[in-house]
């Protein structure tokens, strides 16, 4: 069994100078005297970006959904264009990164939207993609990190992460996310992929192995927020990790 993630709290402070240097005129801070944390209000246009995306993030996988079995086919035919896939419930699977012959069993912790992000992962950013499936970069452990099921905690990890499942971010870095989702609705699926990318990046900076994979993502979501707080930072593809990146 993968282990499962830890999630390390984000600290906020309001009105800092990273959160006053970005500019966000469309998001305001407010501290209530007895809240510790800050509440941030949000634009009609903001608030419509956040419950289309919430909509996604509700939908559990569901193998009977036909819709759901061919995005699954796709992802296959993306990951191994010249292997034909025998069946939804397979052996081949374990090939991806899934703990068993049948990947249903693995979304439980990220939704379809884990399927989602793993197949504009793949559409878009091809070289990356092949690159972390196949392990082709740097000095690899014995025991690697299973790719597909670490994609799922991925989606997991940037749910939590930017608040996305509350009806208005209680976090500054999710208060701050709202501006890319607002000017790209894929700005979700973009930020997933620098995320797997950074993650991989920073697993072979660690020289990790299988049972440090929870270091790893607390490591790489710090960085995360790091980047995603910097001042001069007005799009995901100006972040420092998305030079990872090829297509």
């Amino acid at each position: 069994m993968f282990p499962d993630i830890q999630i390390c709290c984000a600290e906020v402070v309001a009105g800092s100078a990273a959160w006053l240097g970005r500019g966000l005129s469309c998001v305001c801070a407010q501290r209530r005297e007895s809240d510790a944390r800050p509440s941030f209000d949000l634009t009609p246009p903001q608030e419509e970006c956040l419950q289309r995306l919430q909509s996604r993030i509700d939908v559990a996988y569901d193998s009977s959904v036909p819709e759901h079995q061919e995005a699954l086919k796709a992802l296959w035919n993306a990951a191994f264009p010249e292997e034909e896939l025998h069946g939804l419930i397979s052996e081949q699977w374990k090939e991806m990164g899934w703990q068993g012959k049948d990947p249903s069993t693995d979304f439980r912790g990220g939704g379809f939207i884990s399927l989602e992000n793993l197949l504009f992962f793949a559409r878009n950013f091809p070289t990356s993609f092949q690159d972390l499936l196949q392990k082709r970069e740097g000095d690899r452990s014995v025991w690697e990190y299973p790719f597909a099921v670490a994609g799922v905690n991925i989606t997991f990890m940037l749910i939590q992460m930017l608040d996305l499942e509350a009806v208005k971010p209680r976090t500054l870095v999710g208060a701050t996310f709202l501006k890319f989702l607002e000017e790209d609705d894929s700005a979700f699926d973009r930020l997933y992929c620098i995320t797997f990318k950074l993650m991989d990046h920073e697993w072979l900076d660690m020289h990790a192995s299988y049972m440090d994979f929870n270091a790893v993502m607390k490591s790489t979501r710090r960085q995360l927020e790091r980047e995603l707080l910097s001042e001069d930072i007005t799009r995901l593809e100006e972040l420092p990790s998305y030079t990872l990146l090829t297509r």
